[in-house]
């Protein structure tokens, strides 16, 4: 029996050895406590100025007598950080490492025919670069079994032999005997088909002494095999069943989904899934849903999913931690590669209290977590095992490198071992060098001071260091013993490297926005390097305002020393192609324009207000400050800076059917026009042409007349279950639904009928509003509430702001049994 434990917890900040803390409620995992607490304007910009603290989760429970003769444990697929487990007041088990998985052997520790409690512990502080969350952020499973079971995630499937009409599956069967006799289980096997039918089927004894771990292997034949594809997500399920001479079923079916398909990799073809060159559209995607903080609500991942998808990327990369079972599962049944990603740091630490810490003691068994996770999945292409490493600059790093590598092919050797490696931290001292080359005395005297202008002297600088031989010769060794070398930042590598070392292939796992365009010439130009993974897919909390655009103000606080980060209220990292809310940004267009999957032009503008602002900061990871907006109001008469991406040789725009000439855009003028436009409410038109005939168009409109809020659910009825919520788009638009960006209200939300309101939010980067309360002020006339089932029937979600009639919405919550 493996059953979800996720109800009939509580939580509290401290914990007393006399009971409950006075401060301890009720909650429904997953949860992050992180997410409701008060942000700290002297805390870290790197966690969005959220504190950290200590937790503890706490939960009774019977424990039957039927239970004294079988196995009983709790599984974890994620508590962050330092997880420790106590049942009765005892300890179980433990886990440093915030981002995986383990089970705690209750056993030992349980009254039967009893009430038993379980307590959690779990702690945050300083040990992480971007927003973490805090305790138990995953799912919780109970997991009884009988004394000869197979263990969670004990059932793997590899394809091989592939034939133009049948493939070979190989079923790997872990089996446990914890019995004092010696016995003689039989393993079956039920392969079902896309189609739900039965394609194949296979049974076989295995003999396993008392105490022992066995393996079953059996070959099943599967005929007209139903390939796994990007456009084609065909998944099989593995069903399998042990069963005793005494007992029809000793054990509850352990049920695996997988994928049919080929992966080839190498410098001349590149990746090909079932013989077919892919190059990675990727987007890096943090762990944190937005306005729900860290917890991991199986919807909120495959939404992101879903919608990453329709904007064009083909590929994810987890960073930089191993990535959920719910968005493994997502990207299987959606068709999404991946890159599961391991670790951050190894030996060196980028923050006080990281992973640095436990990495000699806990990296193998963290790092054989990820791959028996992720093994079945057909999504997951390549397993990383790490991020800008500084270790992997030296030999040790190198053999460390190796080890790693090797414990993942003994584990999965059908799949592919990246490093996101960035020469910049990996060779000693070239970090510290730099920095004292941008801010010693002599080169700021040389510049007017600006932060802008040192981040934009160590690009320059950093340009001849990342070509240079040295480092090549330093990184030789570590990357040698990858599948992929992974490279962060350093597209100057990409052909030096290939010519350099014909057989190495190369994947751009970090990039900026700022080589959105080049980037991706080079990947289609060059067959060693596979792909580009932009920073970042979807925008995330911490990290603040590394993807600002930031006006002088004659007082400018530019938080971090090197201005990277943002000062208090920053809250968001504001670099993502699609904002914590699900809104596509201007950028992901022009990404999407770039792919080549989008041929109508994109008309963005400036905003109105910043057009003769003096720009204090813009990073790598900033776009442009524009919106896709024709509605300024207060600025009419007064001259707007449009800007049009297109594909096209020109573009041509329209006010309000007056044309304003046509310029060049394209490749050659960086996918990019631009307009100086006087604004005037009505309509704005852009339209392509290639060897001047039009080939597309597009517009935006101005809203008129009065405001109303408008709610949108994602979709009609959801699941009533702890996996499914409902994502309503909160707006303020017109009667035809043209959004009033111009004009921002606060909007409260209640909630009526089988529901809650687990989160509400903008895309507002500075908000100093709570995600956890019921009220959120729009930002550029858009906001989000997410509801969450408490169970089945009608829910109601209601809105209301000043000077707007209030509005309602309704979502249906289905039980799972219908």
């Amino acid at each position: 029996m493996l059953t979800r434990w996720n109800h009939d917890w509580t939580a509290s900040t401290r914990w007393t050895f006399a009971g409950k803390s006075p401060d301890a409620a009720e909650v429904r995992l997953p949860h992050d406590p992180v997410i409701s607490l008060e942000r700290d304007p002297n805390g870290s910009p790197s966690t969005g100025y959220f504190p950290g603290g200590t937790w503890q989760y706490e939960k009774t429970f019977e424990a039957p007598e039927e239970w004294r003769d079988k196995r009983v444990s709790a599984f974890f697929e994620g508590v962050y950080r330092s997880a420790t487990v106590f049942v009765n007041g005892d300890f179980v088990t433990g886990r440093p490492y915030g981002y995986s998985e383990f089970a705690a052997e209750l056993d030992p520790f349980l009254n039967y025919g009893a009430e038993n409690s379980i307590r959690v512990e779990a702690r945050s502080h300083d040990d992480s670069r971007w927003y973490s969350g805090a305790g138990i952020y995953r799912h919780v499973w109970l997991h009884v079994a009988d004394l000869v079971d197979i263990p969670f995630d004990g059932v793997s499937v590899a394809i091989s032999e592939f034939e133009a009409d049948t493939v070979m599956a190989t079923v790997e069967t872990e089996v446990r005997n914890a019995t004092h006799s010696l016995q003689t289980p039989r393993v079956s096997h039920e392969i079902i088909g896309p189609d739900g039918q039965v394609a194949a089927a296979s049974s076989a004894p295995v003999s396993l002494r008392p105490g022992e771990t066995g393996k079953c292997r059996q070959r099943i034949l599967i005929t007209d095999p139903q390939r796994w594809d990007l456009d084609a997500p065909n998944l099989y399920e593995c069903r399998t069943r042990l069963s005793l001479e005494t007992e029809e079923e000793a054990d509850p079916d352990a049920t695996v989904r997988f994928g049919i398909r080929t992966l080839s990799l190498d410098s001349t073809h590149g990746l090909r899934l079932n013989g077919n060159t892919v190059n990675l559209r990727g987007a890096c995607v943090h762990h944190d849903n937005g306005p729900l903080g860290a917890a991991t609500i199986d919807r909120a991942d495959e939404r992101r999913v879903e919608l990453l998808k329709q904007a064009g990327f083909n590929a994810i990369r987890s960073a930089h931690q191993p990535m959920s079972r719910a968005m493994l599962d997502a990207c299987d049944r959606i068709g999404m590669l991946v890159m599961d990603e391991a670790f951050d740091s190894w030996t060196w630490a980028k923050s006080s209290y990281d992973y640095a810490l436990h990495f000699p003691d806990w990296w193998r068994t963290d790092l054989e977590s990820m791959v028996r996770k992720d093994r079945n999945h057909p999504s997951v292409v390549m397993y990383s095992i790490g991020n800008e490493i500084p270790d992997v600059g030296s030999p040790a790093g190198s053999i460390r490198s190796r080890e790693m590598a090797e414990v993942v092919r003994s584990m999965d050797p059908t799949r592919y071992v990246v490093n996101c490696t960035q020469p910049m931290l990996a060779i000693p001292r070239l970090a510290d060098i730099l920095k004292d080359m941008v801010t010693n005395p002599q080169q700021e005297a040389a510049q007017d001071g600006s932060v802008n202008d040192l981040i934009s002297s160590w690009r320059e600088m950093l340009e001849p260091v990342l070509t240079s031989e040295h480092v090549g010769n330093v990184l030789e060794e570590s990357l040698a013993v990858l599948d992929v070398a992974g490279y962060n930042y350093t597209e100057s590598r990409y052909e030096l490297d290939g010519e350099k070392y014909p057989h190495r292939v190369i994947v751009g796992s970090e990039t900026s926005h700022d080589g959105t365009a080049t980037n991706w010439a080079t990947v289609e130009r060059l067959p060693h390097l596979i792909g580009d993974f932009c920073w970042t897919g979807w925008d995330y909390l911490g990290e603040s305002g590394v993807g600002r655009v930031q006006y002088a103000t004659g007082d400018d606080d530019f938080g971090d020393p090197l201005g990277i980060t943002g000062p208090y209220p920053w809250v968001l990292a504001h670099a993502g192609d699609i904002d914590i809310t699900g809104h596509r940004r201007p950028a992901s267009y022009f990404r999407e324009i770039v792919f080549g999957l989008r041929s109508e032009p994109f008309i963005a503008v400036l905003r109105a207000d910043k057009r003769d602002a003096t720009i204090a900061y813009q990073g790598s990871w900033s776009f442009n400050d524009v919106l896709p907006s024709w509605h300024w109001p207060g600025f009419e008469g007064q001259t707007v800076t449009v800007e049009v991406y297109s594909a096209a040789d020109e573009v041509e725009l329209l006010v309000n059917g007056e044309s304003l000439g046509r310029q060049p855009c394209g490749w050659s003028n960086g996918f990019t026009a631009k307009f100086d436009a006087e604004f005037s409410p009505g309509e704005l038109v852009a339209i392509s042409y290639a060897d001047g005939t039009e080939v597309a168009r597009s517009a935006l409109w101005s809203p008129s007349g009065d405001v109303h809020l408008r709610l949108c659910a994602d979709r009609p009825a959801i699941r009533a279950d702890d996996t499914d919520l409902a994502y309503v788009e909160i707006e303020l638009a017109d009667s035809a639904g043209t959004v009033f960006t111009g004009v921002d209200r606060q909007v409260s939300v209640t909630v009526d009928g089988p529901g809650m309101l687990q989160g509400v939010g903008s895309a507002d980067p500075t908000s100093q509003e709570s995600f956890t309360g019921d009220q959120r002020s729009t930002f550029d006339g858009r906001a989000l509430a997410i509801i969450r089932p408490t169970g089945p029937g009608q829910i109601v979600i209601t809105a209301q702001a000043d000077d707007c009639e209030q509005t309602s919405v309704t979502v249906e919550a289905v039980s799972s049994e219908e």
